[in-house]
C-alpha cells in the first residue's frame, strides 16, 4: 500500500503537511473544498471602453447593471410599492447622501429605521446564499462583522429569533449606529452581487476621470484588465516614451479633458501653455478647437483658445517625435505617416497620392522647411519638463504598476477568451505573420510577445538598448498596422487636421474586424489559445456597436461578444446607447444594454437609474457550479493533493504533528 504514493511526491506532501498537520486538518479542508465546489458558480461581470467616464461606471458597479433592483423586485415583489422599491435601491447605491435626504424629511426615523435595516439584511442572506460562510466574513467591514453575521444565518420568520432579531436592531438604532450599519449593509450588498469583473481594454482617454476609476479598481475585490490601446499609450507615457506622452496630452487638449492630467495625476502643463501662447498667440487654431460639448468643466471662450493653441503646439510636436521613431525602424513600414514634408508652402497644399490636397491650416512657425521633423530647442525642453513630470507622477504610476499586476493583453477564463481588440489575421483566415525585432510571431505567441515587450519598457533597467527597442513598440502598439491593440491601415491623425477631403480620413479595418463575424474563424481563435469547454467565447471591444443602425453585438452564432456600447458620451451619438455589460452567472450569459446617464447628483437627489434592457444570451437548463469553473478545475487538483496527503498520514509515510 506504501507504494500508492509516489516517493517523488513525498518532498511535496511534506511541504504541504505543514499547512494541514493532522488527519482531522486534512480531512476537514477536504470536506470544505468539496462543499465548495457544490456551490452555484459566483457572477462575471464584462464591462469595456470606459474612457474615463467614472460617474456612469461607478453607477453601474453600484447597481451592478440594475441586478440590484432585480433582487429587490425577486424579494419584495408586492409587498412594496413600486416608488417604495425604488427609493430602496437608490439607499443601496448611495448610502450617505440618501440618509442626508432622507433624516430632515421622516417624521418617524426610528421606525424607519428598523424597517430599513430589516429590508437590507433580507438583501444580504440573498445575495450573499451562493458563498460560503468564510467568503461572505471576508466581505464584511470589521466594525460591524459580527453583527451582520448573525442577521444574516438567522432566519428573520422564526418566532424563536423574533426578539432576539428586534433587540439587535433596536439597540444599533438607541445608539445612534444605525447610518453606519446601513452603510455597511449597503455595501455589502454592493460587494457580493458581483463576484468579479473584467475591464475588457480603455479605461482612459476622452473622459474626465480614469485615475478616478484607477482607484475605484484598486480598490475593487476582484478584478482583471485587458490592455487596450488607450491604456497601452498611458502605459507608454508613464514609460517616458515622448511620443506617447505628446499624444496624450493631445487628446486631452482635444475634448477639453485637463482635469485627468493635471488634478489626476500633476502633470504640469504650464510649460506648454506658456509655449503655446508664445508661439501661436495670434493664431486663431481654428482646426485645432476642443470637443467641449463632452466636458466635464465649462470652459470659457478665452480658455477653450488656450486649450486649442496647446493642442495645436502638442500636435506638431507629436509629429516630429513620431518620425524620428518611424526613422529608427524601417520594420514599422510606417514612412507614410511622415507628411509634414508633403507640404507645398508656397501653394498651401498637400501633395500625396499624385494629388493635391487644400490645406486647412499654414501656420507652421516651428517647422523648419528644410530640416521639418528637428524639434526646436524651445520643443526640446518643452518634451524634457513634460516627460519628467509623467516619469515623476506617484499616482500615475501606482496606477501603471496595477496595470501591470493586475493586467495583460489577453486572459483565458471559464471558457471566454478576452482581449481588447483584435488578432491580425489574412484575408484567407490565417493567423498573420508580425515581425518584431529580427522574428516573426502570430496570434497566441504574437499577443504573448507584446505583453512581453510591455514588461520590459516599464521595467527594465540594465539593457538599455532592449528597453529602448521596447519603448519605441509602446507608440507602434499605439496605432501600427500590425498592433493587435490597433489593427488598421493608418492613424489618420495628420489627415483629419489639415485636410477636409473625407477619403484621406479613412482608416481601413484589418481583416480580423470582418472574419471575426464567422463561427469558423472564432473557433479557430479559440483553439489558438487553447480555451476548452462547450460553451466557448471571445469577448471584444474596441470598435463602438452601431445599434442604432441595427447592429447586433453578438456576432458568429453567438462566439463573439463586441461589448463596446458606447459608455464615452463622445460615441453615445454614433451608438445609440451608453454602454454593454456583459454578466456571466450561474445560469447563463446576459447581456445587458444601458441608456445614458444622467448625472451623480441627479441619481442622488432624484433617484435617477440608469435604464438597462437585459437579454438572455445562452441560458443553462442545469445551474452551472463552481466545480464547472476553472477555480473548480484548480480546487479539484487541490482536493487530490490531499487526498494524496490523508494517505500518506494513513500509511505512516509522514508522520502527523500536534
Amino acid at each position: 500500500m506504501k507504494k500508492a504514493i509516489d516517493e517523488n511526491r513525498l518532498p511535496y506532501l511534506r511541504l504541504l503537511s505543514r499547512s494541514f498537520p493532522t488527519i482531522a486538518a486534512a480531512s476537514t479542508e477536504i470536506i470544505n473544498l468539496e462543499a465548495i465546489m457544490n456551490l452555484p458558480k459566483g457572477t462575471e461581470y464584462f464591462l469595456s471602453d470606459i474612457h474615463g467616464e467614472y460617474e456612469a461606471f461607478q453607477h453601474v458597479m453600484k447597481n451592478a447593471s440594475g441586478s440590484v433592483q432585480r433582487k429587490v423586485n425577486e424579494i419584495f415583489g408586492d409587498t412594496l410599492r413600486e416608488q417604495e422599491k425604488h427609493d430602496l435601491c437608490t439607499l443601496i447605491y448611495y448610502p450617505r447622501e440618501r440618509l442626508e435626504m432622507i433624516k430632515p424629511n421622516e417624521k418617524n426615523l426610528p421606525e424607519w429605521y428598523m424597517v430599513t435595516l430589516i429590508q437590507l439584511v433580507k438583501i444580504c442572506q440573498s445575495v450573499s446564499s451562493k458563498y460560503t460562510r468564510s467568503k461572505v466574513r471576508k466581505a464584511l467591514p470589521e466594525e460591524f462583522s459580527y453583527i451582520i453575521q448573525e442577521l444574516m444565518h438567522e432566519s428573520l420568520n422564526d418566532p424563536n429569533k423574533q426578539a432576539y432579531i428586534k433587540v439587535i436592531l433596536t439597540t444599533i438604532i438607541n445608539i445612534n449606529r444605525a447610518d453606519e450599519f446601513i452603510v455597511a449593509l449597503s455595501e455589502v450588498i454592493q460587494r457580493l452581487i458581483i463576484d468579479s469583473l473584467h475591464i475588457v481594454g480603455d479605461i482612459y482617454d476622452r473622459g474626465p476621470g480614469a485615475h478616478i476609476i484607477m482607484d475605484t479598481l484598486m480598490n475593487y475585490h476582484d478584478v482583471d484588465i485587458e490592455w487596450g490601446n488607450h491604456d497601452i499609450l498611458w502605459m507608454g507615457a508613464a514609460c517616458g516614451n515622448e511620443s506617447c506622452i505628446a499624444n496624450v496630452i493631445r487628446i486631452c487638449m482635444r475634448y477639453g479633458n485637463l482635469t485627468t492630467l493635471e488634478d489626476g495625476y500633476g502633470i504640469n502643463l504650464l510649460p506648454l501653455a506658456t509655449f503655446a501662447m508664445d508661439v501661436y498667440g495670434d493664431d486663431p487654431c481654428t482646426v485645432f478647437q476642443p470637443k467641449l460639448k463632452f466636458a466635464d468643466v465649462k470652459y470659457s471662450d478665452k480658455n477653450a483658445q488656450l486649450i486649442a493653441k496647446m493642442q495645436k503646439a502638442i500636435s506638431i510636436i507629436q509629429f516630429k517625435l513620431e518620425a524620428a521613431i518611424i526613422a529608427r525602424h524601417k520594420e514599422y513600414n510606417m514612412d507614410d505617416r511622415n507628411l509634414i514634408h508633403y507640404i507645398d508652402f508656397e501653394k498651401g497644399v498637400l501633395k500625396i497620392n499624385g494629388q493635391e490636397y487644400a490645406m486647412l491650416d499654414m501656420n507652421f512657425p516651428t517647422v523648419n522647411q528644410s530640416d521639418p521633423y528637428t524639434l526646436t530647442p524651445e520643443e526640446t525642453e518643452l518634451m524634457t519638463k513634460l516627460r519628467h513630470s509623467f516619469t515623476n507622477s506617484e499616482r500615475l504610476h501606482k496606477h501603471m504598476r496595477f496595470f501591470f499586476s493586475n493586467g495583460s493583453m489577453y486572459r483565458v477564463q471559464n471558457g471566454n477568451l478576452m482581449f481588447h481588440a483584435s488578432i491580425p489575421m489574412n484575408e484567407d483566415g490565417s493567423f498573420k505573420m508580425v515581425t518584431i525585432g529580427n522574428q516573426q510571431f502570430s496570434g497566441k505567441t504574437l499577443l504573448d510577445e507584446v505583453d512581453r515587450l510591455a514588461r520590459v519598457a516599464y521595467f527594465t533597467t540594465g539593457d538599455a538598448e532592449e528597453q529602448l527597442f521596447a519603448l519605441d513598440y509602446m507608440w507602434y502598439l499605439w496605432c501600427g498596422t500590425d498592433a493587435a491593440p490597433f489593427d488598421k491601415s493608418k492613424m489618420a491623425t495628420f489627415e483629419r487636421y489639415f485636410v477636409a477631403e473625407k477619403e484621406l480620413h479613412k482608416e481601413i479595418k484589418g481583416h480580423y474586424y470582418t472574419l471575426r463575424e464567422n463561427e469558423e474563424i472564432c473557433t479557430k481563435i479559440l483553439d489558438e489559445f487553447g480555451v476548452t469547454g462547450e460553451n466557448r467565447h471571445i469577448i471584444n471591444g474596441h470598435v463602438p456597436v452601431k445599434t442604432i443602425k441595427g447592429e447586433n453585438p453578438i456576432k458568429a452564432n453567438g462566439k463573439m461578444f463586441v461589448i463596446d456600447g458606447g459608455f464615452s458620451r463622445a460615441y453615445q451619438p454614433e451608438t445609440g446607447i451608453a454602454g454593454y455589460t456583459l454578466v456571466f452567472n450561474s445560469q447563463g450569459l446576459q447581456l445587458v444594454q444601458h441608456e445614458p446617464f444622467t448625472s451623480t447628483k441627479r441619481a442622488i437627489e432624484e433617484g435617477l437609474d440608469i435604464k438597462s434592457m437585459r437579454t438572455v444570451v445562452e441560458f443553462n437548463t442545469k445551474r452551472m457550479l463552481v466545480r464547472d469553473t476553472d477555480k473548480g478545475r484548480q480546487l479539484a487538483s487541490e482536493i487530490e493533493e490531499l487526498r494524496e496527503l490523508l494517505t500518506a498520514y494513513q500509511y505512516g509515510l509522514i508522520p502527523e504533528r500536534k
